[in-house]
């Protein structure tokens, strides 16, 4: 009856451990799957981190080839830049020089010049004229020796203009298109009597601008030529080394 009683007990004691040992192979199965599966996921992170690393690396790349095509263009712009004011520097060698005495009495001889042509100007009821004599003033108190600023020319060119503004005038009015053909006519009689005055076509086209009488020819346009002559004879001889004209007929 003991022998019995002891062999089942073995026997349970048997199922026991056979069902422990089960149990614990189940839970290292179960382990290994969860292990695998948290491997899967590791993984696939990993390729999204390293699909994202490319990406960037791919945008860093772009950045730099474009901040490379930015920087050759900044140089070739530069470049050209540089190139374009050397060229510029080196057309200023064959322009005029002055000294600051000349710069003095010019700046000083204009103001006086245009000043009086100002107020003479005003008070013949043709203002516009004082533009003309602006330019006529560059001439003579900046480049005196130029053949454009000698007295046959400063005061016949600018009766030549006042001339034919008058008759055009006189003749077609003020449109546009008499504007353009009195500066023209003035042009090529300046250039036939050898009187060519660049501020005389000014002349012509202040004169139809401003519908000019024959008053037009005397004041302001003789007299303010006499008067920026006598201004630039005085101021000019006041510098060493400067005599004006060079010729007066």
């Amino acid at each position: 009856m003991n022998n019995i009683t002891t062999h089942n007990d073995s026997v349970e004691q048997s199922e026991i451990d056979n069902s422990t040992d089960s149990k614990q192979f189940s839970s290292v199965v179960l382990m290994t799957q969860k292990q695998q599966e948290i491997k899967k996921l590791y993984e696939q992170q990993l390729k999204i981190q390293q699909q994202q690393i490319n990406e960037l690396q791919n945008q860093l790349t772009k950045l730099q080839q474009n901040s490379a095509r930015k920087k050759r263009n900044y140089r070739n712009t530069w470049a050209k830049i540089t190139k374009y004011l050397a060229s510029l520097h080196g057309s200023s060698t064959y322009q005029p020089r002055f000294s600051s005495q000349q710069v003095f009495f010019s700046y000083l001889g204009s103001f006086v010049g245009i000043g009086a042509l100002a107020y003479l100007s005003i008070g013949s009821g043709y203002p516009l004229i004082a533009a003309p004599f602006g330019a006529a003033a560059v001439l003579v108190f900046a480049v005196p020796n130029s053949p454009l600023a000698q007295p046959r020319n400063l005061i016949f060119g600018n009766l030549l203009g006042g001339i034919v503004s008058i008759v055009m005038v006189s003749l077609f009015g003020s449109e546009p298109w008499v504007m353009a053909l009195s500066v023209a006519t003035a042009i090529k009689l300046m250039q036939v009597t050898k009187t060519l005055h660049p501020p005389g076509g000014a002349v012509a086209l202040v004169g139809v601008m401003s519908q000019a009488k024959w008053s037009f020819l005397f004041t302001p346009v003789l007299l303010g030529s006499i008067i920026l002559l006598i201004c630039t004879v005085i101021f000019n001889n006041l510098m060493p080394g400067r005599s004006y004209p060079i010729h007066w007929l």
